[in-house]
C-alpha cells in the first residue's frame, strides 16, 4: 500500500501533467486559430480588390456582404478563443486548488 504522502505526490504529478498538456493543447489551438483568421483575412482582402478593379458598381454589393461575413466570422473565431483559454485557465485554476 502506498503512504498518504506518497499519494498525495501522485496526485500533484498527475494534477501537474495534465494542467501542462491542456495548456500546450490551448497554445496550439489559438496559435492554429490566428493562422486561420490571418489566412481568411489575406484572402478575403485580395478578392475585394480584385471585385474592385474588375467590377462596375453594381458588384459592390457583393463586396459589402463579402466583408460582413469575414467580420462576423472573425469575431466568432475570437469569441471561441476566449471561451478556449477561459475554460483552460479554469482547469489549472481547480487543479491547482485540488493540489
Amino acid at each position: 500500500m502506498l503512504k498518504k504522502c506518497e499519494v498525495h505526490v501522485v496526485v500533484v504529478v498527475v494534477v501537474v501533467v495534465v494542467v501542462v498538456v491542456v495548456v500546450v493543447v490551448v497554445l496550439v489551438v489559438v496559435v492554429v486559430v490566428v493562422v486561420v483568421v490571418v489566412v481568411v483575412v489575406v484572402v478575403v482582402v485580395v478578392v475585394i480588390v480584385i471585385v474592385l478593379v474588375t467590377t462596375s458598381s453594381s458588384s459592390r454589393l457583393l463586396v459589402v456582404v463579402v466583408v460582413v461575413v469575414v467580420v462576423v466570422e472573425v469575431i466568432v473565431v475570437a469569441v471561441v478563443v476566449v471561451v478556449v483559454v477561459v475554460v483552460a485557465v479554469v482547469v489549472a485554476v481547480v487543479a491547482v486548488v485540488v493540489m
